[in-house]
């Protein structure tokens, strides 16, 4: 199941996660998103040993600005409290995956 990362769950939600975290970087008015958002809700369910968490960046800019974004859409994963992997654009749901088996 997806959820939402604000920067008040940010810490615990992502930092602390023992389970790795990726992160979907995304706005409403973005196209591109709204095609990839489909996707990773897909990996999401798919993938037991994962979390899967959004990050609107309309409403978190801090986060967006803490992870350098620049554009959307943007995943990244998180590990251990440590960027492992990030892809920026549009992903087909086996490059995503394949971010995921590293």
């Amino acid at each position: 199941m997806v959820f939402e990362i604000t920067k008040e769950n940010f810490e615990k939600e992502v930092m602390q996660s023992q389970t790795p975290v990726l992160i979907d970087f995304w706005a409403s008015w973005c196209m591109p998103c709204r095609m990839l958002s489909p996707v990773v809700d897909e990996v999401s369910d798919e993938c037991q040993n994962i979390r899967v968490g959004k990050v609107n960046v309309d409403e978190q800019p801090e986060l967006a600005q803490k992870f350098g974004v620049m554009s959307i859409p943007t995943l990244v994963l998180i590990k251990n409290g440590e960027i492992v992997d990030a892809k920026i654009g549009v992903q087909p749901k086996d490059a995503i995956l394949a971010m995921l088996s590293d």
